[in-house]
């Protein structure tokens, strides 16, 4: 009940005022280095939630910005070596899963969004028909990296700019399409091995708002959606890029790929588990694709 109430009243307070005015002065105000203002406010930060550092690399930082898009230490996140699995891409708490049907998907029960509209491009969503998503959420104090949940090689990015709105439970039990509203990048992949094609749909909220990749600069400002054509290798677990805030992460995979049993909503996960499985790639399979379950508040 708790946790329900501090995302009713963050909802009601992200969402009243201009959103975009918010991420802006987060982002200056996050980036300031003074010392007693980054103690502060990384003092506050930790007071107000479940802050953890015991995993960064370093236990210094320069300001509550560079503390938010921190590295972890090495070996902090084990990467699954089953050649079969696609691993979670980032730490998150995990929302909506299932099946694609008929071309859509869920933010939560009830509320469905087309991929076509996710994703910019309607030929892209029929790539994943009769496929599997994920959603993965990443509070305000998780770890904020997301990395390549497979070996592939990154064809695209198809950046599309957007509204700012909080993605919390609260706001997508009350706003439809909401991840269709919100800036995004549609990063569309192929597994370096077997060719299939997987795409990350890193989707940005407010405050800060930025998605940044290693391997592109996604300038911002722009307000028309752009597709950069790429060929990024990389292997399983590297880096891919950050967001400068908690967002979203949708992970799209085609038909023949299963959920890793005890990926369910509501469930914690971190970068380098199990997600998805490749069926035929190995014995052990995982579960089908079912139908959205509720989330437990």
């Amino acid at each position: 009940m708790k946790i329900v109430l501090q995302e009713d009243l963050n909802f009601l307070l992200t969402n009243r005022i201009p959103r975009r005015l918010a991420s802006r002065f987060i982002g200056w105000f996050s980036k300031i280095e003074q010392p007693l203002i980054r103690d502060t406010s990384i003092g506050v930060w930790r007071f107000f939630s479940d802050l953890d550092l015991s995993d960064a690399k370093k236990t210094r930082f320069r300001s509550m910005h560079d503390c938010f898009t921190r590295q972890l230490r090495d070996g902090a996140r084990p990467i699954e070596a089953d050649g079969s699995v696609l691993i979670s891409p980032c730490d998150a708490i995990v929302g909506a899963v299932g099946p694609v049907v008929d071309g859509e998907v869920f933010q939560v029960k009830g509320f469905p969004y087309a991929l076509a509209d996710l994703l910019g491009d309607a030929e892209h969503g029929k790539t994943f028909r009769d496929g599997c998503y994920v959603t993965l959420r990443l509070t305000s104090s998780m770890y904020h990296r997301f990395h390549a949940p497979y070996a592939c090689r990154v064809r695209s990015v198809t950046h599309i700019p957007g509204d700012v709105w909080n993605v919390n439970p609260t706001a997508l039990r009350r706003i439809e399409r909401l991840f269709c509203k919100n800036e995004r990048a549609a990063i569309s992949t192929a597994l370096s091995d077997t060719g299939h094609p997987v795409t990350l749909v890193a989707i940005a909220a407010i405050l800060v708002s930025g998605i940044r990749l290693r391997f592109l600069d996604l300038t911002p400002g722009r307000d028309q959606p752009r597709t950069f054509a790429c060929n990024a290798s990389l292997q399983k677990g590297e880096e891919m890029g950050w967001f400068e805030h908690g967002s979203t992460i949708v992970v799209l995979a085609p038909e023949g790929f299963s959920l890793s049993a005890g990926v369910q909503p509501g469930t914690t996960i971190r970068m380098g588990q199990p997600l998805m499985k490749l069926v035929g790639r190995s014995s052990a399979h995982g579960v089908a694709c079912r139908p959205l379950t509720e989330p437990s508040a």
